[in-house]
């Protein structure tokens, strides 16, 4: 049976360099190893235009070459034999190319260094399977059908009302159909330019409310360019965010809430979430395993981001629409304990007797529910008040107020601090405190 280029498929993951031989005017030949190798359709492969001198002159003088690649599942090589077609330095294709390139500098510390200039792309004549002296296998995996799973995962999400159902559906749906156990659904606030976590599935640290800039590693590079990226081996990388931290103190010293993730993780995707055209968050999934993603958990995945994108972009206009009032069960606070809270102006940012919770419009958000708890003794409000409240300079577009209060929410409750949120309802929100509030705010920008 002939070999095609879709047979390939785990050659193009950038997992074991590739190899181009080429020969100048004399037939000298010479070999030089490839960053990167696409598959563009059935017969053309394109690669990454980073060559060595030598390199590009033989192409120049002799456009016939040939490549070896390597299939990084069992090892199996594959030898192509190719002829010069044409350059592209724009495009879909270049784009993609280009974000993943941007998104691997960016792991080892190099981001804007490593720029790709331009692909060639080459006509494919010839594929021919080398013999190789030890039996290669197939990887043992159950088999999955993507398409179902993504049906069953939109079918959850699509039966949620909220922000809080859909996020938990999203992220559960992954590890029960997909198999993925470590997940991020992350949130996109323009204001800040930042992505943050609003839900997380399968660390022994959540990173609620942990945050990364657009176009910082992978999950930044998928929001700032729109596309989905991947990374197949993290052993060839540093991974964002290299170490997790676990000390609470570092939060408290720096308000700045480490990102969730794998120290041995092997590869990592990242799927941006688009609803109406678009960027509202990024979905975040890593594993174990090399090669852990193929093609059909990319379109899956795809599938599932954007319907979660389209769920919450739902929610926040049914919560203008507040449920009927319904009271929020309370005890009376022990007398005898105080909550200290501080407010600190100048980053909004809130410390509950000493431990950092969130900072930025979150933060103010709480901070504005406690003064006026303070004031009058309520515990209840709605969306639609707090969006009319011009004192908490929400973001005049997409304010994202239903996430923001999931945030708030699941930073107190993991916190497990005297001051929590709780839900009752659609639009509607309450207050529960165990003590008597003690609120101090400060301009002071040392903390």
């Amino acid at each position: 049976m002939s070999l095609k280029l879709s047979d390939l498929s785990a050659c193009f993951e950038g997992v074991i360099p590739s190899i181009i031989s080429t020969a100048d005017a004399e037939g000298l030949p010479n070999i030089s190893y490839l960053s990167h190798v696409a598959m563009v359709d059935d017969r053309h492969v394109a690669l990454s235009n980073q060559f060595f001198a030598k390199t590009a002159a033989n192409i120049r003088l002799n456009p016939h070459a040939a490549v070896l690649l390597v299939d990084a599942r069992n090892a199996a090589q594959f030898r192509l034999e190719v002829v010069f077609a044409y350059s592209v330095d724009e495009g879909p294709l270049f784009d993609h190319l280009s974000l993943q390139l941007d998104a691997s500098s960016a792991q080892v510390g190099m981001a804007g260094i490593m720029k790709l200039r331009n692909l060639d792309v080459f006509r494919v004549t010839r594929i021919d399977a080398i013999p190789s002296q030890v039996a290669t296998a197939e990887p043992d995996e159950p088999e999955r059908d993507r398409i179902a799973a993504a049906a069953a995962i939109v079918e959850a999400i699509g039966a949620q009302t909220d922000a809080d159902g859909i996020v938990d559906a999203t992220l559960a749906g992954i590890r029960d159909h997909l198999g993925f156990g470590q997940s991020l659904l992350l949130q996109l606030y323009e204001e800040r330019s930042q992505l943050v976590t609003i839900g997380s599935l399968g660390y022994e640290h959540s990173g609620i409310g942990s945050d990364v800039p657009v176009g910082e590693g992978v999950i930044g590079a998928a929001a700032g360019g729109g596309r989905l990226v991947k990374v197949s081996d993290m052993s060839r990388i540093r991974r964002f965010g290299a170490a997790v931290r676990d000390s609470a103190a570092d939060e408290d010293r720096t308000r700045s809430i480490p990102l969730p993730g794998m120290p041995d993780a092997m590869s990592q995707i990242a799927v941006p979430m688009i609803a109406a055209g678009a960027l509202r968050g990024v979905l975040f999934v890593e594993s174990r395993k090399r090669l852990a993603f193929s093609g059909e958990d990319e379109a899956a995945l795809s599938i599932v981001a954007r319907q979660a994108a389209t769920s919450l972009a739902l929610s926040e206009v049914l919560s203008l629409d507040s449920e009927p009032a319904r009271t929020a069960a309370s005890e009376a606070p022990p007398p005898e304990r105080s909550i200290h809270v501080v407010h600190h102006r100048f980053d909004d940012s809130i410390f509950i007797d000493g431990e950092y919770v969130i900072k930025g419009v979150a933060g103010r958000l709480l901070a504005s529910m406690l003064e006026k708890h303070l004031e009058s003794g309520r515990l209840e409000f709605t969306n639609r008040e707090i969006r009319l409240d011009a004192t908490l300079k929400l973001p005049d577009f997409k304010d994202n107020l239903e996430t923001r209060l999931l945030l708030l929410r699941r930073r107190l409750d993991e916190k497990a601090l005297p001051v929590r949120l709780q839900r009752l309802g659609r639009g509607r929100i309450a207050l529960a405190l165990d003590g008597r509030l003690r609120l101090e705010g400060r301009t002071d920008q040392k903390g």
